[in-house]
């Protein structure tokens, strides 16, 4: 953790990639934990990605999403198999040397997410034994460094198929432009993708599309815990910079440390009670999913990202203006941590499907 803190605000400043980070959780093993146990892999489950994600969040989130990506991929990989068997132990090889990242890029300019419904515009069209892609993909984390990418694609055919096309990142007839220019996870460089005849190395699930809400290798629950983890992880970052700051700022008309009066406590005992609700309902939550339990992981990444949007707001407002100084990494946390209002799975449509299920249930 240490060692992403001590670059994040660099890396937030320029909206570099986040290389020396992205290296340190590579050189820890932390980037394949979830290669599966079949493949000489650690297994790891979702808890402990959960705790993890909240630790590399408390470094620098930015590094943290990245990383998320590629554990998210391994572990649907464990569970699918989905990837050619020759293609994956490829890419476990190249994990044992340097940072192998993957995402898989779905998001376009007309379509917006597709956990919404409707269908991407970008097409895969036969190329002899192969598909060839051509299409434009936004907001896809780690772009420039990514080595593979699980590209979202519909078919030329009819019936129309749609399905994740495997692309190595420097396969030809990709361009990146950088367009990422957010008011958070600045370094995440979530930038846009186009394809022009690029060619798919394979193709994975393809079928008819259906309505939205699939969830393949079982891993909505790994997102949405997962993404929330992260934020929680931020909002520890900016409680444990306000308790350094209550220590050591001493006013002149009050001769003792803020961390002495009753009412700075009283507000950071109201954080901490926030972020202990919010870290226990991940835990608790991530270890039944591993159980096997169908879990509301949606509902969690909403209760958890919006204790931790609170929980920095409190220090905010208790700092005053010394919190929204550009020096001080209280206003990076608060720009950091507002990203997971936007993050998928988003409120609205939580907390709709929640209100549903529950007035169609039993009376």
């Amino acid at each position: 953790m240490e060692a992403l803190a001590a670059h994040a605000e660099e890396h937030d400043e320029t909206g570099d990639l986040p290389a020396k980070g992205i290296r340190a959780v590579h050189d820890a093993g932390l980037l394949t934990w979830t290669v599966g146990a079949r493949y000489g892999g650690p297994g790891g489950g979702l808890a402990g990605t959960v705790r993890l994600l909240a630790a590399l969040g408390q470094g620098d989130p930015s590094v943290a999403l990245i990383s998320a990506m590629t554990l998210f991929a391994h572990a649907a990989q464990a569970r699918t198999g989905a990837w050619p068997a020759g293609v994956y132990a490829s890419v476990l090889a190249e994990s044992a040397e340097r940072p192998t990242l993957i995402n898989a890029l779905r998001v376009e300019p007309e379509l917006g997410t597709p956990a919404r419904g409707g269908l991407p515009a970008t097409v895969a069209r036969r190329a002899g034994d192969g598909w060839e892609l051509t299409g434009h993909k936004i907001f896809s984390t780690g772009a420039p460094a990514l080595r593979w990418m699980q590209v979202w694609a519909r078919t030329d055919e009819t019936p129309v198929r749609t399905g994740a096309f495997l692309v190595r990142g420097d396969a030809p007839g990709i361009a990146i432009d950088r367009t990422w220019n957010h008011l958070g996870l600045r370094a995440s460089r979530s930038d846009d993708v186009t394809f022009a005849g690029t060619p798919a190395v394979a193709a994975l699930d393809l079928a008819e599309p259906g309505p939205p809400g699939g969830d393949p290798g079982g891993l909505r629950s790994w997102n949405a815990l997962g993404i929330g983890a992260i934020y929680l992880g931020v909002a520890r970052a900016a409680r444990d910079w306000l308790v350094r700051y209550l220590h050591e700022r001493v006013p002149a008309n009050l001769g003792a440390p803020l961390a002495t009066l009753p009412r700075f406590q009283a507000e950071v005992g109201e954080i901490e009670a926030q972020l202990l609700t919010a870290g226990t309902l991940l835990d608790t939550l991530a270890a039944r999913a591993d159980a096997g339990e169908d879990v509301p992981a949606g509902l969690a990444k909403t209760v958890a990202t919006r204790a931790a949007i609170d929980a920095v707001q409190r220090a905010v407002a208790l700092i005053g203006n010394a919190a929204l100084t550009r020096n001080n990494p209280l206003q990076r946390h608060l720009r950091d941590v507002l990203c997971g209002r936007i993050h998928t799975p988003q409120d609205d449509a939580v907390l709709g499907a929640a209100g549903r299920s529950a007035l169609e249930g039993p009376r």
